[in-house]
């Protein structure tokens, strides 16, 4: 038997529905007195869903993307030794929920700075029709191809004070194959935490009042990862020449009534 394998990282907002299981935080963070969260799970589903439920790691890539790694990269620190949750399983029927406990342990051994794991929810399939096969006529093999569905959200442990810095260079503006304008930027991280935060593009014309080109939500940045470049396509509307006035790209915390301001640079249009 071969087995498909889908994995999905999540890293930002507060819900997310992916499959049949809505999750919700998307991200755990203790930090300052903190010991304690839940998490919400419901399958939106049809039929009856299993998931289990274990920790695992990963690197951030410069792209944004992850790669599962089983030991720490220098200036990195696993959360796993100090967290535990319960269940380690669960089954869920069209249209229940259930809460899954994170507790924090051993916290008298932390040093200062940041640790962080992944709690990973990897969805057992229902067994196929007996039919449900594809066989070659040539060999006689029998192939059934299995999709394994998961999400990952992260746990971030913080002891003692951030001095994480983040700078924004390189800002290019580009266009996609369809036309669309493109901007590419590098984010520079440095210090002992991670980053988080949403990105918005302004545009200002040379007369006129700013116009939002472009948002993106939830953008981290993770230890130890020193630079992390991205894209954003932006809007394509009338009121907006990409040839003169310029574009101020802003990195800010994600708080919606009074977001803080991370981290800002701006291009010149010609």
């Amino acid at each position: 038997m071969f087995t498909g394998f889908l994995c999905l990282l999540l890293a930002t907002g507060a819900a997310n529905a992916q499959g049949n299981l809505l999750l919700m935080p998307r991200r755990v963070v203790f930090e300052g007195p903190k010991r304690y969260e839940e998490l919400n799970l419901a399958n939106t589903g049809q039929d009856t869903a299993r998931y289990l439920i274990s920790l695992m790691h990963i690197r951030m890539k410069e792209d944004g993307g992850f790669e599962e790694i089983a030991q720490p990269d220098s200036g990195a620190n696993f959360a796993d030794r100090f967290v535990r949750f319960f269940p380690h399983s669960v089954e869920l029927g069209p249209g229940e929920s259930q809460v899954v406990k994170i507790q924090l342990t051993n916290i008298r051994q932390m040093s200062p700075g940041e640790y962080r794991s992944h709690i990973y929810f990897r969805a057992i399939p229902n067994e196929a029709p007996a039919g449900d096969t594809t066989a070659t006529q040539d060999s006689g093999l029998s192939i059934r191809l299995i999709p394994i569905f998961g999400i990952s959200i992260p746990v971030i442990i913080r002891v003692g004070e951030s001095n994480t810095h983040v700078t924004i260079s390189d800002l290019s503006l580009q266009q996609s194959e369809g036309g669309i304008p493109r901007l590419s930027a590098s984010m520079h991280r440095s210090g002992n935490m991670s980053a988080y935060g949403d990105i918005s593009v302004v545009y200002t014309p040379e007369n006129g009042k700013p116009i939002l080109a472009g948002s993106v939500k939830g953008i981290a940045i993770y230890t130890p990862l020193p630079v992390r470049r991205f894209r954003i396509d932006l809007d394509n509307k009338k009121d907006i020449n990409y040839h003169s006035g310029k574009l101020t790209v802003v990195y800010s915390t994600p708080e919606e009534k009074h977001p803080v301001t991370i981290a800002e640079a701006a291009l010149t249009l010609h």
